[in-house]
């Protein structure tokens, strides 16, 4: 069975600021993104049985929020292949109201952060009431980390090393590192190393295929490929096309001398039980 512990939902547009649609759509000349979710398309391009953790996203300054209730409604549609996630922006009135909400009232089972999208630092001492509250639940902790597109999200919120206080004072909280923390993967793989219950995940990165092998390299060197989780980041890729990205990467190195990526331990990731890791079977 395949878990991808990083798929989306959302109503596009209507999720997202125009500024923010604006930027994400700079990278191509004369077009506009299309980012719209929706199940039927995610589950034809996955291996049947796949099951997904699904989140929204909520970040004031980036421009997203996407309502609680819409997420527990899609996952509702398809029970026994989703699990979703609450989202909350710390830096808004009433965040600790839709943190109990999202876990008590809507029945989901872990939180997604924002960070740098939100403009706040994990390590912030406001938010104690988070950590305290995802201990007492046992709910596990999804966080973006790496770069983005948008201007006004500060790099200073997204590095992987931040998590570190937060991990130290509360060791029984189960932590995931979206996207490796790129480019800061090193950063994120010695992160992992030293806190058991700090993970990361493998979305969105295997269409820039040589970081992605650099980056592994680090996490075979190190000796943590146990700590990675496998993600797709649908809807911006697929699950099909991260397993195929994932298998291809020894392929480019035929006629070099560069040492290869232990490929039992790909399929080991690919099929990682991240659910019963993350308390949530």
């Amino acid at each position: 069975m395949i878990i991808d512990v990083h798929s989306h939902a959302w109503p596009f547009p209507d999720a997202f600021s125009e500024d923010f649609i604006r930027q994400a759509s700079g990278a191509k000349a004369n077009a506009t993104i299309d980012i719209s979710v929706r199940y039927e398309d995610y589950a034809a391009t996955a291996p049947p049985g796949t099951r997904t953790i699904v989140f929204g996203g909520k970040a004031k300054l980036a421009g997203i929020w996407v309502d609680d209730a819409y997420v527990a409604d899609y996952v509702g549609k398809h029970p026994e292949s989703l699990i979703g996630f609450l989202s909350v922006d710390p830096t808004q009135a009433g965040w600790e109201e839709e943190l109990r909400h999202g876990h008590e009232g809507l029945g989901l089972r872990g939180v997604k952060l924002l960070p740098m999208y939100a403009g706040f630092s994990v390590d912030d001492v406001s938010l104690e009431p988070l950590w305290q509250y995802c201990r007492e639940k046992g709910l596990p902790v999804l966080l973006h980390t790496g770069t983005t597109f948008v201007r006004q999200a500060p790099l200073a919120c997204t590095f992987p090393r931040l998590i570190e206080p937060v991990a130290l004072k509360y060791p029984e909280v189960k932590f995931i590192l979206a996207h490796l923390g790129h480019p800061w993967e090193g950063e994120c793989v010695v992160t992992i190393r030293k806190h058991p219950n700090v993970f990361a995940d493998i979305s969105a990165l295997h269409y820039r295929p040589f970081q992605l092998y650099q980056s592994l390299m680090l996490v075979q060197e190190y000796g943590v490929w146990d700590k990675l989780l496998f993600g797709s980041d649908y809807p911006f890729t697929t699950v099909n096309a991260s397993i195929e990205g994932l298998r291809k990467l020894n392929d480019m190195l035929d006629g070099t001398a560069l040492p290869r990526l232990d490929v039992d331990e790909i399929e080991k990731l690919i099929h990682r039980d991240s659910l019963a890791l993350l308390g949530l079977e």
